[in-house]
């Protein structure tokens, strides 16, 4: 079983509470701030919390509705799409990647224009 910081776990669920209140770029630096100590490491989920903070990162952009904003949404949304596929293996905190998984699908699929 891979395992991540205990500040992980809690990170995962503010984001949650964070994007349920659609505060996309709260979650993602409540996110980032636990992914910071991971980057540099070679943690295999590393890249999944990076796409996690890319796909909140993705919604603030089309809640902002800026110029471009749909484009914007889609580059950020590739790191996500690249490694969502970690949240279907056996990790710590399984559910609470799970869950953040399914809430990007959720918005993702609210905003079929542009995904």
């Amino acid at each position: 079983m891979l395992t991540m910081n205990d500040d992980l776990e809690g990170a995962l669920e503010n984001y949650l509470k964070l994007m349920a209140k659609e505060e996309y770029f709260e979650a993602h630096e409540v996110l980032e701030e636990a992914w910071h100590p991971l980057r540099l490491s070679d943690h295999p989920l590393k890249n999944l919390v990076k796409g996690l903070i890319n796909g909140a990162v993705s919604f603030e952009h089309l809640k902002r509705n800026k110029k471009d904003a749909g484009r914007k949404a889609l580059r950020v949304m590739e790191s996500y799409e690249r490694y969502k596929g970690l949240c279907s293996h056996e990790i710590d905190y399984a559910s609470l990647f799970k869950e953040a998984c399914e809430k990007i699908e959720a918005l993702k699929s609210a905003h079929s224009e542009v995904f």
